[in-house]
């Protein structure tokens, strides 16, 4: 039973932890997952579900972060394109 509440404070600690660096550096979830070497499914569940249950307000601040980088998805994939292709014409 111990062991039971001590995973659980592990994740919800965890989940705050991913809250705090996303809303400290403006970062996405592929940043934050790389950041902890941890995939991107578990930082997206723990702050879109598991945050928003343990911290409402660090949530909101996450969801207004995750609400911007969705729109600029496309941008920064059209940057990451063009970095490619301008490296693979230099080799």
């Amino acid at each position: 039973m111990e062991s039971a509440i001590n995973l659980k404070k592990a994740l919800d600690l965890r989940c705050i932890k991913f809250g705090k660096y996303i809303v400290k550096n403006m970062a996405t979830v592929r940043a934050t997952a790389k950041k902890f070497d941890i995939s991107k499914s578990t930082v997206h569940k723990d702050v879109s579900v598991r945050l928003k249950k343990l911290d409402y307000e660090l949530y909101e601040k996450v969801h207004k972060i995750l609400e911007i980088n969705k729109k600029e998805r496309h941008i920064r994939g059209g940057i990451a394109t063009r970095k490619k292709y301008k490296s693979m014409q230099k080799k």
